[in-house]
């Protein structure tokens, strides 16, 4: 950086564009930053050169600059309004968002701003940068401590009225007791956002947010057709602003149509015209090859699909956790319609007939005999599988049970006639 500062003019934001190489460019706005001018033009000129600057600095990725860039503007943020400061902090701290690998980074960047923010009196840019740092805590699975300060926050928020902060924060709140697997006051969250939502104006792209983290619940409580509805919402949400999350919401309508047996809907779906060519891609073939595996009921073709595309259903922790349930449902409707003609069977035929690991399939035999699915005892010495006739229930014992219950009704009532006679 040269120590000669340059004048704070659109000549100088001019010759900024013109250079060749990032780095000169980079330089030359550093040099109209330092320029000492305070009037209300070259203010101007400042503000469009950090926002110029930040950019470039995004692109070269360049973090730590633009983490010492914040620092180093706190004194020109004390001559321009406390609206243009936070549009600015927030703008560059979008920026190093923008740049792969700078979870840490951001996390003690929102701090040290907290921190400044505190000292100077900021509430307003306080608040909404605590509500970043509580996000980037919860990404970084650090749920105690963004939960602490959401808690608070949330408190002064209200007193405060800011609705349009108060959702922001409901939902993030939501969010964090849904990763905690609290589901109770993940919807009491959600609801609280909802009815702060409903006293103001929210933007398109925040309600498809709160239609999102709706529909995840749904799913969350296996009411899959409601859950629909709302991923339906947000995709429409989504879609018209070109959202990335929009693919995300098409997955999980995919995923709820095949949870409630329907997967013969997803080929429909995917061939509207909304959707069309538009949305192609992983996550889509993904979703297209679970719907054919359980379509044709094949336990095969479903492990391949979670072989195939791992990053697109294990690693996401929504859709695998609806997976791994119709996973055992299918599994235990093969196993129950394979074991059906035998009263004796080697476990190693049923594995050989499934095309599943013989320890996998005993494990699961076992477990489907605790849970009474079947009535039935494994073998271990012999590898079997024995497979009792289902016990016929007695009517006997219940209609024992009844007599005697109706003689103690008698009996109780002639004891009081005789109580009435004998007073």
């Amino acid at each position: 950086m040269s120590s000669s500062y340059l004048p704070a003019t659109t000549e100088s934001l001019d010759q900024a564009q013109e250079a060749k190489m990032p780095s000169e460019a980079i330089s030359i706005l550093y040099r109209i930053l330092e320029n000492p001018s305070s009037s209300s033009e070259a203010l101007r000129i400042k503000e469009k050169a950090i926002s110029n600057l930040s950019d470039l600095l995004r692109e070269e990725n360049r973090a730590e600059e633009l983490r010492s860039l914040l620092t180093q503007l706190r004194p020109f943020f004390s001559l321009i309004p406390k609206a243009k400061t936070a549009k600015i902090v927030r703008g560059i701290i979008d920026a190093v968002a923008k740049i792969p690998g700078t979870s840490d980074l951001q996390i003690s960047l929102c701090k040290e701003m907290v921190q400044w923010t505190r000292v100077e009196k900021r509430t307003f840019l306080r608040q909404r940068v605590e509500a970043r740092l509580a996000s980037l805590l919860m990404e970084s699975k650090e749920y105690s401590e963004a939960l602490a300060l959401l808690s608070s926050l949330i408190k002064e928020v209200r007193r405060l009225d800011d609705k349009l902060l108060l959702v922001d924060i409901e939902l993030l709140e939501s969010k964090l007791h849904f990763s905690l697997r609290n589901l109770p006051k993940a919807k009491a969250s959600l609801t609280a956002a909802r009815t702060a939502a409903n006293a103001i104006y929210v933007p398109p792209d925040q309600q498809g947010t709160i239609d999102l983290q709706s529909g995840i619940l749904h799913a969350e409580e296996k009411d899959y057709k409601t859950a629909y509805s709302y991923f339906y919402e947000a995709f429409e949400a989504f879609n018209a602003l070109e959202e990335p999350r929009a693919i995300y919401s098409l997955k999980y309508m995919l995923l709820c149509k095949i949870m409630v047996s329907q997967a013969d809907d997803v080929a429909g779906i995917l061939s509207s015209a909304k959707v069309g060519l538009q949305y192609q891609g992983p996550e889509v073939d993904a979703m297209k090859a679970v719907a054919h595996a359980h379509a044709q009921r094949s336990l095969k073709l479903f492990e391949t699909a979670l072989r195939d595309f791992k990053a697109q259903l294990e690693e996401d922790p929504i859709v695998h956790r609806h997976l791994s349930s119709l996973y055992d449902t299918l599994l235990e409707q093969n196993l129950c319609r394979l074991i059906e003609p035998f009263s004796r069977v080697e476990i190693a035929h049923i594995a050989e007939l499934i095309e599943l690991p013989v320890d996998h399939v005993e494990k699961k035999l076992s477990q489907m005999i605790l849970d009474k699915k079947f009535a039935g005892t494994l073998d271990q010495g012999a590898g079997c599988l024995i497979i009792f006739d289902d016990p016929k229930a007695d009517a006997i014992y219940p209609a024992t049970l009844e007599t005697i219950s109706n003689i103690g009704k008698v009996v109780d009532s002639l004891y009081v006639r005789s109580a009435k006679i004998m007073a």
